[in-house]
């Protein structure tokens, strides 16, 4: 029997949490369909960076309170089922809402009556309502919660400790039961109603994308009009409290941010103008970048080298990338286009020593700690980042 077991439980979302109830003594199993990663945990491996998850996993493993597997019979084994399954986004920005129910039908032999469902990952308004009646409509008595994750990739461990875990559900037991499993990893537990508890991710979300394109937008200006942004973020932030937390500019992607403000933007009826004025200024920021680059050296007999391909510095994971964005539009514009990450492989990367050897521009895509002190032999360096120099 398994207390907790975890459909896509060996992702970015499920691996960190599987290793923090294991960590509070629960029986947990990690569902997936990634043999690779499969592998690697049962290995002591951990397929992705997630700071501390190396070192807990081997203190866990040998306690035989984590088991990774394909067999979704342990769901039948399990007293609490939890699905990562979020709403992805179509080719045209739209919420493909099919996606968590299409994983629910696949499993739906392997749920059973009592069982506490909670849905972990960020799902579209009212989805959670929608899959409560579905699970009726199939005569399954399970007590089906929604408690969203709320931490930063990368650092998820720390953050499920001390980040406030909101509790929804459709039945008092649920809530309960729900309520009773997180308060054994998290400090404080907030209950809401199932559309509240939506609505506080997206919003969460939303509000952060925004945010950071506000200061992009601000970054694109500056430059429009030769001044340093540099200079004026430090005069806006320094030592005056009520610009305490405006974000520096850079590439704002990854999975999460764009995804949950086009979704508020689906949800309102693209009433949602903050959030569709957010994604043109930061969609934008690369192309802001190679105009730059153009408008200060000629590219077209230039190789080029990007540094940092992931989404985020000192991160492994590269979905949704502008750095990818930036490489297509230089793949138009440059000779040659090299790209190197610290932490993400490609058989068509090389290191960041060859990088600089064999290019005219560098331009920095993700700003990771170890170009801050690499030597860049004079060659001009172009970054739309904020942070400690790199030239």
């Amino acid at each position: 029997m398994f207390d907790i077991s975890i459909i896509g439980g060996c992702g970015h979302v499920g691996f960190p949490l599987g290793l923090s109830f294991a960590k509070a003594g629960f029986s947990v199993g990690l569902l997936d369909v990634n043999q690779k990663a499969i592998d690697q945990i049962n290995q002591g491996q951990v397929p992705f960076k997630e700071e501390g998850a190396e070192a807990l996993l081997k203190e866990i493993l040998p306690k035989k309170k984590l088991t990774c597997t394909n067999d979704p019979k342990i769901l039948l084994k399990s007293k609490c089922v939890i699905l990562v399954t979020g709403t992805p986004l179509d080719e045209y920005l739209n919420p493909k809402l099919n996606a968590i129910t299409k994983v629910i039908e696949e499993y739906l032999p392997y749920f059973k009556d009592g069982q506490l469902i909670i849905l972990r990952s960020t799902i579209y308004p009212k989805t959670s309502q929608k899959i409560d009646q579905y699970f009726k409509s199939k005569n399954l008595n399970v007590h089906l919660t929604f408690c969203p994750e709320r931490v930063t990739e990368g650092y998820a461990l720390s953050e499920i400790k001390n980040i406030p875990q909101i509790v929804s559900g459709f039945s008092p037991e649920g809530i309960e039961r729900a309520s009773a499993l997180f308060s054994k990893i998290t400090k404080k537990i907030i209950h809401m109603q199932p559309l509240e508890a939506e609505l506080v991710k997206l919003f969460s979300n939303a509000y952060r994308y925004i945010h950071f394109g506000i200061s992009n937008q601000f970054y694109m200006l500056a430059e429009e009009h030769g001044v340093d942004f540099g200079n004026i973020y430090h005069a806006m932030t320094d030592e005056y409290p009520r610009m305490k937390g405006f974000p520096r500019p850079g590439f704002t992607a990854g999975p999460c941010l764009l995804k949950d403000t086009m979704q508020l933007c689906s949800f309102s009826q693209d009433h949602f103008h903050l959030g569709h004025a957010a994604r043109l200024v930061n969609e934008h920021m690369p192309i802001h970048l190679v105009n730059q680059m153009k408008s200060k050296i000629s590219l077209e007999d230039k190789t080029v080298g990007i540094l940092g391909m992931t989404f985020k510095p000192e991160s492994d994971d590269p979905r949704e990338s502008l750095s990818y964005k930036l490489k297509h539009l230089l793949e138009m514009e440059a000779k040659h286009v090299l790209c190197s990450d610290e932490y993400m492989k490609h058989e068509n990367f090389c290191s960041k020593e060859n990088l600089i050897e064999s290019s005219d521009v560098i331009v920095i895509g993700t700003p990771h700690e170890a170009y801050q002190t690499l030597d860049f032999k004079n060659l001009p360096v172009f970054s739309v980042w904020l942070q400690p120099s790199c030239s």
